[in-house]
């Protein structure tokens, strides 16, 4: 017996080395954990279970056979974070670069189909060179088998990579299905085609970092969620990110305790500015209204004219989607309208309750909008919106103009309660465009054109350019002084926690893609 239990010893010893201490020092060097170190620093101290940890490949060409390793380059198992289980997967880049085999595919679809059947959240921790190329079609044929799975787990269970190296060709769209990424700058990269390639094909001559990094991906394609300076900020923000969301589609999100207090902030009285086309911040709006330092913004650094993260308030978790007038005046364009409306949807897949903060003056104008499709895209936030069923609360505090005002989030398309601010302006256009329009044979014929358009801009600002005319009619429920806000908020979501809404039997809907 005891010969066996050390043949055991060893082969857990083996396993735990990866592909050797030479090549952990080498992805040390890199700045760079290994997988298990990964594991370590996400899970609770001593939760994880490991699964899988002495499969081996089963090619024999191209010298394959003469090298095998215990766990075939992936990390598999189930463990905690912060007391909630969880399902996890670690690429480990010291075994054949963390190639993915049949094997490896294998031991990753195991853990999905764990996920699955038990509601927990899969997390995949990314750090691959790709299809081991020595397995040919059948490595091919592993990844789809995880890219199925990561859809039909899509909507029912929460799916979080983080991309900790690389992640290139058919890799990258295992990642892409998920609900959030997060990448490290400096250290990781995605792309489908390489710089080699992308150079003889279109000769532009750019870096893996240029091309696929966390930067470029955070700001300018928007495909990473979150951009973190190193692998120990990437864990952390798993981790807060988690604590946001619930297990499964059947469930709620965590709770904090809330001991109710004075919820009245002045502050907002005064956030926005006399000049109505004065720009103001809309994140200082929110920290007034949230739970102190509870907002964990997401897409931070894409399409900033569009604001949407997760907040607490009562130490309930909440959705938040914003315009930002600091930004191209918080004005709806392409970018935006993806970001916030898979943002919705995402909310609305896990029983997240929507707050919508709204000061929009209408959709982007120009040929390069409407060109690449601002109309379809557009339409897949207004989509969002009018399929989400869960709690739905519009805030509007300055401008609501056109069919922006339709878009976000109105009494129209389904929105369970709607304040406005007295600031608020609830109108078709801008007093002065309206009144060019409107009044233009009269204007026209004035002896002092200027004065004539500056008469009717106030007559139609004073007619629609407020919220009473909506509130009459029933589409604001009611017209607050910004300081009861969040006071507002706390009691109508609290109203709304039993909300029940069924949307037509179908099979699905046809989302303008």
């Amino acid at each position: 017996m005891s010969n066996k239990l050390d043949t055991l010893k060893t082969k857990i010893e083996q396993a735990k080395l990866g592909g050797g201490t030479a090549r952990i020092e080498d992805q040390h060097k890199k700045k760079k954990l290994t997988a298990r170190e990964r594991i370590d620093l996400l899970m609770d101290g001593g939760s994880f279970e490991e699964l899988g940890m002495l499969v081996q490949h089963r090619s024999r060409n191209f010298g394959l056979d003469k090298q095998e390793f215990l766990g075939d380059g992936v990390v598999t198992g189930y463990g905690k974070i912060n007391g909630r289980l969880v399902y996890v997967y670690s690429q480990d880049f010291t075994v054949l670069g963390g190639s993915l085999s049949e094997a490896h595919a294998e031991k990753i679809c195991r853990i999905m189909d764990l996920a699955m059947q038990n509601g927990a959240p899969i997390i995949g921790l990314n750090d691959s060179g790709g299809a081991r190329i020595q397995e040919g079609v059948v490595s091919l044929g592993g990844y789809a088998d995880i890219f199925y799975r990561n859809t039909l787990a899509s909507g029912v269970i929460p799916q979080i990579s983080a991309i900790m190296g690389p992640c290139a060709g058919g890799a990258v769209y295992s990642p892409a299905i998920t609900d959030f990424i997060m990448m490290v700058e400096e250290t990781s990269y995605m792309f489908v085609t390489g710089p080699n390639v992308v150079k003889t094909v279109t000769h532009e001559d750019v870096t893996s970092e240029e091309l696929g990094g966390a930067e470029a991906h955070a700001s300018k394609s928007g495909v990473t969620h979150f951009a973190c300076a190193n692998e120990i900020e990437c864990i952390q923000y798993l981790k807060q990110l988690l604590s946001y969301i619930p297990q499964n589609c059947e469930e709620m999100s965590p709770r904090l305790p809330y001991h109710p207090v004075n919820e009245i902030r002045p502050r907002l009285n005064s956030m926005i500015p006399e000049n109505p086309n004065q720009p103001y911040d809309m994140k200082e709006v929110i920290e007034e209204i949230i739970d102190k330092d509870s907002f964990f913004e997401v897409h931070k650094d894409y399409a900033e004219n569009m604001i949407v993260g997760f907040a607490r308030l009562g130490g309930k978790s909440i959705g938040i989607v914003a315009n930002q007038p600091s930004v191209l005046a918080g004005v709806l364009d392409i970018k935006c309208s993806n970001k916030a409306a898979r943002f919705v949807r995402f909310c609305d897949s896990f029983n997240i309750p929507l707050l919508v903060l709204e000061d929009v003056p209408g959709f982007l104008p120009g040929t390069d909008q409407e060109w690449n499709g601002i109309i379809s895209n557009g339409a897949k936030l207004l989509y969002a919106f009018c399929e989400a069923t869960v709690p739905r609360i519009t805030v509007i505090t300055r401008k609501a103009y056109g069919g922006a005002y339709d878009v976000m989030n109105s009494k129209h398309i389904g929105a369970d309660m709607n304040y406005a601010w007295p600031t608020a302006e609830i109108a078709v256009m801008g007093a002065k465009g309206a009144a060019e329009i409107i009044f233009k044979s009269e204007i026209s014929k004035a002896d002092d054109k200027e004065a004539k358009l500056k008469e009717k801009e106030t007559e139609y600002a004073d007619m629609f350019a407020n919220p009473y005319e909506a509130a009459a009619r029933g589409y604001v429920d009611e017209v607050i002084v910004p300081e009861v806000t969040r006071e507002k908020l706390i009691k109508a979501f609290g109203m709304l926690e039993n909300k029940v809404a069924k949307l037509p039997r179908k099979k699905h809907g046809n989302i303008p893609l």
